[in-house]
């Protein structure tokens, strides 16, 4: 049988998503525990891999087990997870769903904050006396909307079949002191979102124009785009499936 997993995490502490070798990872801890609790070798797929100090609100994993899980199971989990994993609750899906190859889209949030405020250093990036022209900078962003091919803004040395990506929604939203960047697209690139949001950054910072944020898109090359900005102010906030 196969299940779903709905998890968040605060990705501080952590290498990532993806299991490594020789760092402490979200999916190793997770393998960890269902495996003890199931006591069987269990290693589950994720929605997607983010990188080192990158969080989520709202991720999805699978994995095949022939035991039913009971009611109990997600909190059975919680209780040997680490705080900062924390699973939702599972879900009986048909054999053949996958949660990376079938979600249908994806969203992130990068969060800064303009100020100083002692309780988001985690969770956000802060900004001290920072002039930014909002306007200028959605303006770039709905640019994103007339391309396809992303290369210009992925990690170089990547090995992926294509960098042709459908963004749905790219916004700012200013609410007090939270500046946030709201993105939405069917995939993304290693390092897409930090890499746009750097190189939006720029536009508000007056250090490069509109057009020029178009001609980087069009030049398909990395070193053209702005500097990707810290991993602790991005979230993954929702995976989206047909049948969930």
């Amino acid at each position: 049988m196969r299940y779903f997993i709905e998890l968040a995490y605060n990705g501080k502490s952590y290498h990532g998503w993806q299991v490594q070798p020789d760092a402490i990872t979200v999916q190793e801890k997770i393998n960890k525990a269902i495996s003890t609790v199931l006591r069987e070798e269990i290693s589950i797929v994720g929605a997607g891999r983010t990188d080192a100090g990158v969080h989520a609100s709202q991720m999805y994993a699978h994995f095949d087990t022939d035991k039913k899980l009971d009611d109990n199971f997600a909190f059975r989990l919680n209780s040997i997870l680490p705080d900062d994993i924390v699973i939702f609750n599972t879900k009986l899906v048909h054999n053949e769903a996958h949660a990376r190859f079938d979600a249908s889209s994806r969203s992130y949030e990068y969060k800064i904050w303009l100020g100083r405020n002692p309780f988001l250093l985690d969770s956000s990036w802060q900004l001290y006396n920072q002039k930014l022209n909002l306007d200028l900078m959605n303006q770039a962003a709905a640019i994103l909307y007339e391309y396809e091919d992303f290369e210009c803004f992925s990690k170089v040395k990547t090995e992926v079949y294509t960098f042709n990506c459908n963004v749905t929604n790219a916004e700012w939203v200013l609410n007090g002191n939270e500046l946030t960047f709201h993105i939405s697209a069917n995939r993304f690139l290693r390092n897409m979102v930090r890499a746009i949001v750097g190189t939006l950054m720029d536009v508000g910072q007056g250090k490069i124009t509109i057009d020029d944020f178009r001609k980087i898109i069009e030049s398909k090359n990395r070193s053209n785009a702005g500097t990707s900005v810290p991993a602790k102010g991005l979230f993954l906030t929702k995976v989206a499936y047909d049948y969930i």
